[in-house]
């Protein structure tokens, strides 16, 4: 059975070109493939919503599907042939973010849906026509400039918060520029950014073109990241292991306080839902910490003895913990 397109965008079927719009972009943040590379539903879904913002956005098209459905590309010539295909990488280069439907025949990338400078009006504006005069003619005179490809290594933090951060963009002949990226909140480590008109000028008074800029993530010495979990080891001492505690955790969101339940081993997780990466569509993975035992020094020789002591005593009326250990 055929997708319909206003309840993938989850609109209905009287709503403006807003409202399509908007929902649009909202599914396109939560469902882009550079936040999930490794979700193939995520990225189905993606083309999904693709193909219906590529239908409803597009008023010919829009009443055509409205009249015939899904079957509207075989009547009458279907508006222009009906939403076009292609995955959602059918940018420039691999995961690129590339909209093959959005806005006329536009791209779409990590800035424009996260907050970068240009915003969604570089999506939405109808401006999908490099090069053209007021009456869609070519010129002939004017040729877009070249893109270019450029890598940057951002901190651990950044990466998480969200911010401001300067790259060196060489535009050949001897020349670099240094340009501020707006970084996304969440941004994942190789994740690929294209920034309009941030290339090569164009001849004859062309278009200018982009920059595509790969971003790589530093490690954090205390903090791990998979996915978006976010991952510490946690040292707490013998004392707090046998009686339990209450620790003060640091998190990209401000100091926290973990219960480190009574006869707590070492190895044992804790988690804290939505204190791992959050994303602007509202997102939240979790923290795990990871409990590590600190053992008191040998300062004080004659504590640690009776420290031992009392171990051996507790040990002998315990089974032993790898009685279960078997090949």
């Amino acid at each position: 059975m055929a997708e319909d397109h206003y309840q993938t965008l989850g609109v209905p079927r009287t709503a403006s070109a807003e409202d399509i719009r908007k929902a649009y972009r909202e599914l396109a943040r939560k469902y882009h493939p550079d936040l999930h590379p490794d979700d193939d539903a995520a990225k189905e879904k993606f083309k999904q919503v693709q193909a219906a913002f590529d239908v409803l956005n597009e008023p010919s098209k829009r009443e055509m599907y409205d009249r015939y459905g899904s079957s509207f590309e075989g009547v009458g010539g279907g508006g222009g042939g009906g939403p076009r295909g292609g995955g959602w990488g059918g940018g420039p280069f691999p995961g690129a973010g590339g909209f093959p439907g959005a806005g006329g025949g536009s791209e779409i990338d990590l800035e424009s849906l996260f907050g970068g400078g240009g915003g969604f009006e570089q999506l939405f504006g109808g401006g999908g026509a490099r090069g053209r005069t007021a009456g869609g003619r070519r010129r002939s005179t004017q040729t877009p400039g070249q893109d270019v490809s450029a890598r940057m290594t951002i901190p651990f933090t950044l990466a998480i918060d969200g911010g401001k951060a300067e790259v060196q963009v060489d535009r050949g002949g001897g020349k670099s520029e240094t340009i501020s990226v707006t970084i996304p909140q969440g941004l994942p480590d190789g994740a690929r950014m294209r920034l309009r008109g941030q290339g090569l000028p164009g001849g004859g008074g062309g278009p200018a073109g982009d920059l595509l800029l790969e971003v790589g993530i530093d490690q954090h010495a205390v903090f791990r990241r998979d996915g978006d979990t976010l991952e510490l080891t946690l040292p707490i001492t013998l004392a707090e292991a046998i009686e339990g505690a209450k620790v003060d955790v640091p998190t990209p969101w401000g100091t926290i306080v973990l219960k480190v339940p009574p006869r707590t081993s070492g190895g044992r997780k804790l988690r804290a839902a939505g204190m791992g990466v959050r994303h602007a569509n509202g997102s939240k993975g979790d923290l795990i910490a990871e409990l590590q035992i600190v053992l008191p020094d040998a300062a004080d020789a004659a504590a640690l003895e009776r420290l031992l002591e009392a171990a051996r005593a507790a040990d002998a009326a315990t089974a032993s913990p790898r009685a279960q250990l078997r090949w």
